[in-house]
């Protein structure tokens, strides 16, 4: 395999060599191919991106410093329709053969595929970039304005252009910048009183400073800070252009002294223009129009409620309780103006998913300073309806279709609250029951959830003191049931969540489930060592050896599943084989009968979570920034301090039962922490970090499946599939490797290939641990800081197509540093394509 990808490696070089070694392939007689710009700013390169974004021409993009794009480009054929033509006529009779052959409609296809490979080769690669002195004077304006608007008001920009007799050429731009110009004296001209009262109040906060060098942006957000502060003080009518700086610098000595206006307001009508004092307006009326539509806005309004001081108004009956809508109105009567109140209100009444876009209006009362604000609502549909299906294959199944649908309720019960009602199944024909006709649909998955979100507080008592609603305060209650058969154990589930969430700023967001219950029963326990084929195997090879019952074994000799496997572990267990306790092989049956009786045993979890995240993230484009999430977990104190009260029974193992079930009780910790760094030009680095460790105590030796953590994956340890990697340095022998404690640290960096088409180079790190709990294997388990020596290492490089709406990526994972090797060495030993992981995934891992 290796050599392969090799031998097609140098054979594409090759043929890129040698079909296009000439980079000035198409490069006029007179021209020039740009092959370098440097930037030097008072004798020193400068090669920022701040600096190189301002210089409108750069050589042709490189790949590992060879310009690829640009040999693709080269490839293609000027007037490749009429060389097709030519081609045809060249030899005799080869047209009237060909078309004989293969029809004239084929040919003429033929000739079109040319034409269109030809165009994707020019598509795909990058012309040539050929000096131009237009753009060279461009780039010049561009470094001079770019630091005049810095405060080098002295600034010179001179170029230089090497021209080569190979037909290439460099660029320099040489930038003599000065001193820069300091703001010096402060002062202000204003007109009108209240705005000048208002000036004062805030002048601290003023973003321009004595002392300080003089720049434009600073001015710029000066301007947008006062319009912000005065429009949140009640000056309605205040715009930015009221705005303007004088900057004198004459006879100043390279000082600026700088005079802040703002004018009168400016009313325009007809034939006059009057200059008048800004005024400060409050709020006299706040109305609602709940159902205006543009169909029925000439009909009479049916129905009014005025409420806490706003007037609601429908057409037809009043759909709404009062509360639901205010509770989203920050505009309130009797206050003064906000801008900010205008902005909360069109995105709370957004976020209530039962509006389309509000539309708020402000009306001036005659003869006082106050306004009249009409919010206008056209409600959405209240029903809507989906439905899904699909067509399935997999590893498991030969055929499957699944099904789904879902119905959105609105304004279920008159309070702005949704409903989502949705139900999936799953019906499909095992590769092992395919052959048997009574049994072709033989498996078959079947769920239901349901989802209540209240825009507030569902609470006894009031919490606005303490979460005003300016947090956006919102409560989730959701109910599920799934139920599976002849998948894995036959697994039923019924979950139940009550979920409290609000967002105290605009970049930190909490989130309490103030209950959290999930009850797991496993139908098919039998079942286990069909799915878990490994365990089976270690255990089989055991019993080829020690098992003396005859029973235990098929014909074949191989334990007979279930009745044979669990025989013969209780047999080993109770030492009536030649196996004692001190034995290895004696160890790998109790740890296969442990984690049997671990993933067979139906579980029980009453937790209750707090989960903490800070994204500085400004937008889906944001390629700065960082995530922090923290995540706090508890399950079964509830229980387990009512047991006692409730005589719950114990089990044979000690641990209370509610229901027949032993409650799971643990505490989980998770933190996860992402930072992107932006170069420019698509390039980012960017890491994540994560611990995290569940700790059982009480009622419970050990974490529930469910509950647990694993390693390896698209998203985790590229270079090792998921559920590979770990525990410790074990060797993997189980389908699904899980513990109860986590690391992880990845580096990423990302950079464009050429068009959507983005590579990746990736470092991951990590494993999981098994710590505090009943495993016993030294291999597995965490002790201390010498165990980080187990950590796996994976390095690779990834392709991913941006499709604008999702990320398509292919991470290629090399086992760089393996744990599993133990005592031997662990670095590179399956470094190859052979033994690589093809991760494929949907957007990006981090």
């Amino acid at each position: 395999m290796k050599q392969t990808l090799v031998k097609i490696s140098l054979f594409i070089l090759i043929t890129l060599v040698i079909t296009s070694c000439n980079v000035i392939k198409r490069v006029g007689e007179n021209e020039h191919l740009l092959t370098q710009t440097s930037a030097y700013v008072n004798g020193k390169k400068n090669a920022t991106e701040e600096i190189n974004n301002l210089i409108s021409q750069h050589p042709n993009s490189k790949l590992l410093g060879f310009p690829l794009r640009l040999h693709i480009y080269n490839l293609a054929r000027e007037n490749r329709d009429s060389l097709f033509e030519v081609w045809l006529d060249k030899k005799p009779e080869r047209r009237e053969r060909l078309t004989k052959k293969l029809s004239k409609k084929q040919v003429d296809r033929l000739k079109n595929s040319s034409i269109g490979f030809n165009n994707w080769l020019r598509k795909t690669g990058e012309a040539p970039v050929i000096v131009d002195t237009l753009r060279t004077r461009e780039s010049k304006n561009r470094l001079n304005g770019y630091h005049i608007v810095n405060g080098w008001f002295d600034v010179e920009t001179s170029t230089e252009i090497t021209k080569n007799n190979n037909q290439r050429a460099t660029i320099d731009y040489n930038v003599a910048t000065g001193n820069p110009y300091i703001l010096d004296s402060l002062s202000t001209d204003i007109t009108s009183p209240i705005i000048d009262s208002l000036y004062q109040q805030s002048k601290e906060n003023s973003l321009i400073k004595k002392g300080e060098k003089w720049r434009l942006i600073n001015f710029e957000n000066e301007r947008d800070r006062l319009t912000e502060s005065f429009r949140n003080s009640g000056v309605y009518y205040f715009t930015q252009d009221a705005i303007t700086f004088e900057h004198d610098t004459i006879g100043t000595n390279k000082r600026v002294n700088n005079i802040t206006q703002i004018r009168n307001r400016i009313i325009r009508n007809e034939d006059s223009v009057a200059l008048v004092p800004f005024k400060v307006y409050k709020i006299k009326e706040v109305n609602i129009y709940t159902d205006d539509t543009f169909d029925i806005e000439s009909n009479p309004l049916q129905d009014s409620i005025s409420y806490d001081g706003y007037n609601l108004y429908s057409y037809g009956k009043m759909k709404y309780r009062p509360r639901a809508l205010t509770d989203a109105v920050f505009i309130s009567k009797g206050s003064i103006f906000k801008e900010i109140d205008h902005a909360r209100t069109y995105r709370f009444l957004n976020e209530l998913k039962t509006f389309k876009y509000p539309k708020i209006d402000y009306f001036e009362n005659e003869n006082d300073t106050t306004l009249t604000a009409n919010i206008y609502l056209k409600p959405l549909k209240k029903y809507v309806l989906g439905f899904d299906l699909d067509v399935t294959q997999s590893n498991i199944q030969t055929l499957g279709f699944s099904f789904s649908t879902s119905l959105f309720i609105r304004n279920i019960f008159r309070g702005a609250e949704t409903l989502e009602v949705s139900a999936f199944g799953t019906i499909a024909a095992s590769k092992d029951g395919a052959n048997d006709e009574n049994k072709f649909f033989d498996i078959n998955e079947l769920g239901a959830n349901l989802k209540l979100t209240i825009p507030r507080f569902f609470f006894p008592f009031k919490t606005e003191k303490i979460i005003p609603k300016t947090m956006s305060p919102s409560t989730r209650i959701s109910l599920g049931f799934t139920s599976q058969t002849n998948v894995g154990l036959d697994k039923q589930t019924v979950s139940g969540i009550f979920n409290y969430r609000w967002t105290p700023s605009q970049t930190l967001t909490h989130s309490l489930d103030f209950f959290n219950i999930q009850y797991v029963r496993n139908l098919n326990p039998e079942n286990y060592f069909n799915v878990y084929s490994n365990s089976y195997d270690s255990l089989n090879d055991i019993a080829q050896v020690y098992n003396e019952d005859p029973l235990n074994v098929d014909p074949s000799g191989n334990l007979i599943i279930p009745n044979g496997t669990d025989d013969f572990i209780s047999e080993v267990l109770n030492e009536e084989t030649q196996l004692a306790p001190e034995d290895d092989d004696y160890q790998i049956v109790n740890n296969i009968d442990e984690r049997k009786q671990r993933l067979t045993e139906d579980n029980l979890i009453f937790a209750s979570n707090f989960s903490y995240i800070k994204d500085k993230r400004e937008s889906l484009f944001d390629e700065d920034f960082s995530i922090f999430k923290a995540k706090f977990e508890l399950a079964g104190n509830v229980l387990a301090s009512i047991s006692k009260i409730l005589d719950l029974k114990k089990n044979s193992d000690n641990p209370y039962e509610l229901f027949g079930v032993a409650y799971s009780q643990y505490a989980k910790i998770e933190f996860d922490y992402i930072k992107h760094w932006s170069f420019g030009k698509d390039k980012v680095l960017a890491i994540r970090n994560f611990f995290g460790i569940a700790i059982p105590y009480g009622n419970s030796s050990n974490i529930p499946f469910t509950k647990s953590f694993f390693a390896g994956g698209a998203n985790d340890n590229r270079a090792w599939t998921a559920y590979d990697l770990g525990p410790g340095s074990s060797d993997r022998l189980d389908e699904f490797n899980e513990a109860n404690m986590k690391l992880s640290f990845s580096v990423e960096y990302r950079y464009n290939l050429f068009g959507n088409v983005n590579g990746a180079f990736f470092i991951d790190a990590g494993n999981i641990w098994n710590v505090l709990d009943d495993v016993t294997d030294d291999n597995a388990t965490f002790n201390g800081l010498a165990s980080l020596k187990d950590i796996g290492i994976g390095s690779g490089f990834g392709l991913r197509y941006d499709f604008g709406f999702f990320v398509l990526r292919l991470d290629i994972g090399f086992k760089t540093y393996d744990p599993s090797y133990q005592e031997q060495n662990r670095w590179f030993n399956d470094y190859n394509f052979g033994n690589a992981v093809y991760n494929i995934g949907i957007n990006y891992p981090f």
